[in-house]
């Protein structure tokens, strides 16, 4: 494995506060980890897994960060909302968003989808980026920002099978970042997305038979799954205005070359 983008320091992101959604396990907790490694101060939001979540803060904390856990349900408005609120309002600001929560919540195929089961889906990948991004606006303008949206090779491919209505959701992600960096860069708030592959996370445990991870795996040129690790460097990349201050309304593909689009 390549040497770890978090041990590259980057200059314009110390002292920079970041919220990452899902940032308990995955992605996520690579991603706070990397953000605390670079001298930010980090807001952790979590839901289900609280000790996980309680452990890897005070870890950090005790390392000599700064990480900030709030918990809250993404799937309910009102939660994002006070989440966002809560991180901006304990640093007194807020420099970037991370908006990485979201979930497949089991595999249904079409002819069995429900519009609970849609609504939850949606609800969470989709509409939860929005309700972040609409949140932190008004502290972004104050210092301009960024924003880095998770999106997925599925909102490209379509998704495996069952997770249709999960790989659309990303697919609205990645054009809702497209929407979103034209009316904010005005702001000097860049918007932009990474889109993971497969990434051996507990995403995949959850959700993904051995079977479907060794039949993704050989579709990939690299030949092996990614790690959340694998993921951070673009997020970074991203979020860093001295790396990427011309870079918006992208989506960066992060998949070992399993879609080349």
């Amino acid at each position: 494995m390549a040497a770890s983008p978090s041990r590259l320091m980057i200059p314009d992101l110390a002292g920079k506060v970041v919220l990452v959604t899902g940032g308990s396990t995955g992605i996520g907790a690579a991603l706070v980890e990397a953000y605390a490694a670079q001298g930010c101060r980090v807001g952790l939001h979590y839901n289900a897994s609280h000790d996980v979540a309680l452990a890897l803060a005070a870890r950090l904390n005790d390392g000599g960060g700064n990480v900030f856990p709030v918990r809250g349900d993404f799937s309910v408005s009102a939660d994002v909302i006070r989440v966002v609120e809560d991180t901006a309002a304990q640093f007194g600001q807020l420099d970037g968003l991370v908006n990485n929560a979201g979930g497949m919540l089991g595999r249904v195929p079409f002819a069995e989808m429900t519009d609970e089961q849609y609504d939850k889906v949606m609800d969470l990948n989709a509409r939860s980026v929005v309700t972040a991004t609409r949140a932190a606006i008004p502290w972004l303008k104050k210092r301009g920002g960024f924003i880095v949206n998770t999106s997925s090779v599925a909102a490209r491919n379509g998704a495996g099978p069952g997770a249709g209505i999960y790989g659309s959701a990303k697919a609205f992600v990645s054009n809702v970042t497209r929407g979103m960096a034209k009316e904010l860069i005005g702001h000097d708030i860049r918007v932009n997305a990474v889109a993971p592959g497969l990434i051996l996370t507990p995403f995949h445990e959850r959700y993904s038979t051995a079977e479907q991870i060794k039949a993704g795996i050989a579709g990939i040129p690299q030949g092996r799954a990614g790690t959340a690790e694998d993921c951070v460097g673009a997020y970074l990349f991203l979020s860093s205005k001295v790396l990427s201050g011309y870079v918006s309304g992208q989506v960066i593909e992060v998949n070992g070359g399993q879609l080349m689009p």
